[in-house]
């Protein structure tokens, strides 16, 4: 019997819609559709939802995300294998994996939750996908989280420059100015726009000695800061 189950009462099967193309996505298969209710269940939703699952998945992805970088580079040393693993594993590296996965689409909330924008908020997406994470592990083990772990991650490690150990842009354009004494770049909300819980922004971002201005758009600030920062670091490596 699955131990899961001992402390949690059996749901009603999942309505979930395509659902043979999510598990083609996740590259999982559920057995137990009430254990998949369960991860995308939001606490504001009901009981059971997916923070006791979440609190399982996320050390099973820092397990698995450990794992991965261990093989993937043998040569890195410890400190450098820990700040790579922290930055694939904070929430808007996994908001952004839960994004992919249009986890948003299938996240179960409560009316307020809903109508507050809760699909797509970087926390709640964040923590549905350790919950989905937690969920993998109960029912299939950590072969199946890992097997989920490495084909979600392997875009991310394909593309990672190595020199930078996932420091975002804004990091890498500071120390970059700092290190030749220059300014530091000024960032400046130039528009906003959409429904309060789906704006986008514009961020511009000025480096005036070396006559540099660029702007980036995100959902957040944070992310056209980012998206903007990007963009002046790319101007300066390539001049």
């Amino acid at each position: 019997m699955n131990p899961h189950s001992l402390n949690t009462p059996r749901l009603q099967n999942f309505p979930l819609k395509n659902q043979s193309n999510f598990f083609l996505k996740i590259g999982y298969v559920f057995k137990q559709p009430e254990l998949l209710q369960e991860a995308l269940t939001h606490r504001s939703f009901g009981y059971p939802h997916n923070e006791r699952l979440e609190f399982l998945g996320d050390s099973a992805l820092n397990c698995a995300v450990s794992a991965l970088l261990f093989k993937q580079f043998p040569l890195l040393p410890e400190g450098n294998l820990s700040r790579l693993r922290a930055n694939l594993v904070n929430q808007h590296a996994l908001f952004e994996l839960a994004s992919v996965l249009r986890l948003g689409d299938l996240i179960r909330l409560g009316e307020g939750e809903r109508k507050s924008g809760g699909h797509y908020r970087p926390s709640i997406l964040a923590n549905t996908l350790e919950a989905l994470i937690g969920a993998i592990y109960l029912e299939g083990g950590f072969l199946e989280v890992e097997n989920f772990v490495n084909n979600l991650y392997k875009p991310l490690l394909q593309n990672l420059d190595l020199e930078t150990l996932g420091k975002d842009p804004k990091t890498m354009l500071q120390e970059y100015l700092q290190s030749r004494k220059a300014a530091l770049p000024e960032y400046t909300v130039i528009a906003t726009s959409g429904e309060a819980h789906r704006q986008k922004f514009k961020v511009e971002c000025v480096i005036p000695k070396l006559n540099i201005r660029t702007i980036g758009e995100g959902t957040s600030r944070r992310r056209a800061e980012q998206d903007a920062a990007k963009q002046a670091y790319e101007l300066i490596i390539h001049s």
